[in-house]
């Protein structure tokens, strides 16, 4: 017996993975994350002449609520990417004009949770990493998994899913229906899948 939201949720891992020009079988369309994390990796490139249509894939899931945290986690995932000013990413500007409007609420909440982060992570005292090391990695399979969990701050220092994680269980502020706990407990296996 197949399982309606399965047959759902591999189609619309497809159909991204598509878009953005992924192999075929070069990725598992049922992992959730990593379908987040290459999607977003290609759809943020300035080459890439699908970051419309990908956004616009976004823009429709958000239709329905069962797919927030996929649509959410992707978003993240570009905008951690472009933080990073490299000439290969689109800008966030850039990256803004293409958003429908339910991904432009959804990207101004991720937005705000990580200034939040950034304010309280400062606030702690403790010194806040350069982004240096992260922009330095030459491994592509490398590269695409670090640079889409950090970010980096205008200040050219970098922010992550630690922080992330540190500041929610300190804090208790997650981004509404969204919690980089539960993104971390998935990511280290000690968590369900990332669609209900």
């Amino acid at each position: 017996m197949r399982i309606p939201w399965r047959r759902r949720q591999a189609g619309r891992s497809r159909r991204l993975l598509e878009l953005a020009g992924v192999k075929p079988g070069s990725v598992d369309d049922s992992d959730d994350l990593d379908v987040c994390r290459q999607v977003a990796f290609r759809a943020a490139q300035r080459d890439c002449g699908a970051t419309a249509e990908v956004l616009v894939v976004v823009e429709e899931l958000l239709k329905d609520e069962a797919e927030y945290e996929f649509a959410v986690t992707l978003l993240e995932n570009l905008q951690n990417l472009v933080s990073h000013d490299l000439d290969m990413f689109r800008s966030p500007d850039e990256m803004c004009r293409l958003l429908g409007p339910r991904s432009a609420i959804c990207w101004d909440t991720v937005t705000g949770f990580w200034a939040e982060v950034a304010t309280w992570r400062v606030g702690t005292g403790a010194p806040l990493e350069s982004a240096t090391t992260l922009l330095g990695v030459q491994n592509e399979s490398l590269r695409m998994l670090l640079w889409t969990a950090n970010r980096t701050l205008p200040t050219g220092e970098k922010l992550g899913i630690a922080d992330a994680v540190r500041y929610e269980k300190a804090v208790g502020s997650p981004i509404p229906g969204f919690s980089h706990i539960a993104v971390a407990l998935r990511i280290s296996g000690q968590g369900g899948p990332l669609t209900r």
